[in-house]
């Protein structure tokens, strides 16, 4: 059963199960989560699969071309019927804490805007990480405040020359105009 969305006063009825054609050109088909009539906005889980991932589309009703209807499904919201994983829930939520904490240990504590600069391009290249205010570099090479080339201690000689270059090819950066 074909109807165009042009007639005017469509009610769409939550569950219903459309193949839809857009102003646009697109085709696809889904279910009716909801329609608000006030903004004339559709809300849609395409495919007619169920489960835990869904795609869900909105739709301004305007900017349907046609419409066919396919069936009447179950309400899409009914919290009996609803389904969450919770295992995965709980690895997202671990796993962004994880990524969170890794994060906020490449802010130093009580450093300079610029130390930050040194720090993050240092660790383009090597493993960095912070020790108080001074930057630890490969686990043995500390570079402390003013974080300038004499102030490089520890390490081989080769990974404290390596952090030297890299530190006063940062600096040059920091104190060349229009960078």
């Amino acid at each position: 059963m074909a109807m165009d969305s042009n007639t005017g006063g469509e009610e769409f009825g939550i569950g219903w199960f459309l193949s839809i054609k857009t102003t646009l050109g697109d085709e696809f088909e889904g279910q009716i989560i909801t329609f608000d009539k006030a903004s004339n906005i559709l809300v849609l889980q395409e495919g007619s699969k169920t489960g835990p991932r869904r795609n869900i589309r909105l739709l301004k009703a305007n900017h349907i071309k046609e419409f066919t209807l396919l069936g009447q499904g179950e309400d899409p919201l009914d919290i009996n019927n609803c389904y969450v994983d919770l295992n995965s829930v709980q690895a997202k939520e671990e796993s962004a804490i994880r990524q969170a904490e890794v994060e906020a240990e490449r802010i130093g504590v009580g450093v300079s805007n610029e130390a930050q600069i040194i720090f993050d391009a240092l660790s383009k290249t090597l493993p960095v990480r912070w020790d108080k205010t001074a930057i630890v570099v490969m686990n043995e090479v500390r570079v402390s405040s003013p974080y300038l080339p004499e102030n490089v201690s520890g390490g081989t000689p080769a990974a404290n020359e390596r952090v030297k270059k890299v530190l006063e090819l940062q600096r040059k950066k920091l104190h060349t105009p229009g960078q």
